[in-house]
């Protein structure tokens, strides 16, 4: 167990999000922000004061990706990260672009993405962001590794992993 948060590191609440084309892969981007190391990463980012998740979500691919095409934004999980010493929960929202069959990604933000690509959930390229990973292990049913606990969202019959 890790103890208290240090005094003065707020609170993180984030979302990631998992654009789905028609043939199942997912949307990520090649992170190259200063200061970190290169990761792939799922659109995603701070909630903004007065947000839903799914907007938060639809804003965040839009911003980072270029992709505005995109429907039925809804929570599938909560992340929140254990093994850190400030609280910082990630909200997994599952969203479907519409439109053509492959949306035209582009990169408005290029100090922070240099390229995205389409994959498939089970392999996706790597190393992944952590936020990421845990969130692509939670809809593919895996654990989330160590440092996370995650917690599947509540969701009508039918519309789960897989679901219309």
């Amino acid at each position: 167990m890790t103890g208290p948060a240090s005094p003065g590191r707020r609170p993180v609440v984030g979302v990631g999000a998992l654009l789905l084309r028609s043939d199942g892969a997912v949307l990520i981007g090649h992170r190259i922000k200063d200061g970190e190391p290169a990761t792939w990463c799922l659109p995603g980012g701070h909630v903004e004061p007065g947000e839903s998740f799914e907007e938060a979500a639809v804003r965040e691919i839009a911003e980072e990706s270029g992709v505005h095409e995109v429907a039925g934004a809804r929570v599938f999980t909560m992340a929140l990260r254990t093994a850190s010493d400030r609280t910082e929960v990630t909200a997994g929202v599952v969203a479907l672009a519409t439109g053509p069959d492959h949306p035209r990604t582009a990169l408005p933000e290029p100090e922070v993405f240099d390229r995205w690509v389409w994959a498939l959930p089970d392999a996706p390229p790597g190393p992944l962001f952590p936020a990421s990973a845990a969130l692509l292990a939670a809809w593919r049913g895996e654990s989330a590794g160590p440092g996370w606990t995650v917690y599947p969202a509540g969701t009508a019959p039918g519309h789960g992993r897989g679901g219309g």
